[in-house]
């Protein structure tokens, strides 16, 4: 997702499909749309006026404003020499998302940016808008606070699997959150992809976020996802004792053949409060 492949031309298709080594795409791929240097195909992938939700540039609406949006990022990611790291992706008939690492050029070498993309789509394929999650630690070195995208949605129902590490979560419980995880499984953090695996890791990590007075509340808004692979977009409204002004995330989940999470990779741009104390 999210990009209609019958909008490009043979040539950039055919550059796609050798690319991914795939004789058909259902949709092309966020970043290797900008890529393809095909803004027409881009504007043309939405239903009505493009819209784009981008951690570093904000609110992107309108075609001029599209177009060069565009044209920043096909020059940004020739020029800090970007390659992809496929993670994940679903592609349903209404929404879909996407994840994947990017490796990039920093300021003092190579640096990882996980990178997560999730779009609103009308039944013929086109789309209504795209939502994009990063940190912006990794490329400029400190945290912005990003403000909702969507609203919390009290009606939704999760699967079993994320509600309850979702509850878990908010009560700072740190027997049950790790319990939420097969023996093996892990969480990878936003901003430098640091991966925390198996029981001793995950109680690390969790105990580390709970410190600060309890446990980190987020009020979700969307899901997507099926066969056991979810996007859930919330906005984190506590983290311990501190009321933080809502920021938008996503996280996706991953069930194992336990029944219990065997991955959790998170999106957002949120500061914890303990790096204020820490100094960093």
């Amino acid at each position: 997702m999210p990009w209609v492949p019958e909008l490009f031309t043979a040539p950039a298709l055919q550059q796609l499909l050798d690319k991914r080594r795939r004789d058909e795409l259902l949709a092309v791929p966020y970043l290797d749309g900008f890529l393809a240097g095909e803004t027409d195909a881009l504007v043309e992938s939405f239903a009505g006026e493009p819209m784009v939700h981008d951690p570093v540039r904000g609110r992107v609406k309108g075609v001029p404003a599209f177009r060069a949006f565009a044209t920043e990022m096909h020059d940004w990611l020739l020029r800090r020499n970007v390659s992809v790291e496929d993670v994940d992706h679903v592609v349903l008939a209404r929404r879909g998302f996407e994840e994947v690492v990017l490796h990039l050029d920093g300021e003092t070498g190579r640096v990882a940016l996980p990178f997560a993309a999730v779009a609103d789509r009308r039944a013929d394929g086109r789309i209504d808008e795209v939502r994009v999650y990063h940190s912006n630690r990794p490329l400029r070195g400190r945290h912005a606070s990003r403000p909702p995208l969507l609203q919390p949605d009290a009606e939704l129902r999760a699967p079993d699997v994320v509600a309850e590490h979702q509850r878990c979560l908010a009560a700072g419980d740190l027997d049950a959150v790790v319990a939420a995880f097969e023996p093996d499984g892990s969480v990878r953090e936003p901003a430098d992809a640091t991966v925390h695996r198996g029981r001793d890791g995950l109680r690390a990590l969790y105990a580390r976020m709970f410190s600060h007075g309890g446990g980190v509340v987020q009020r979700p808004c969307a899901i997507v996802g099926d066969e056991g692979v979810w996007a859930l977009e919330y906005n984190v409204v506590r983290w311990g004792r501190e009321q933080l002004l809502p920021q938008a995330a996503v996280a996706v989940y991953v069930e194992g053949q336990g029944g219990r999470l065997s991955a959790v990779r998170v999106y957002d741009d949120v500061e914890p409060p303990f790096a204020h104390a820490a100094g960093g």
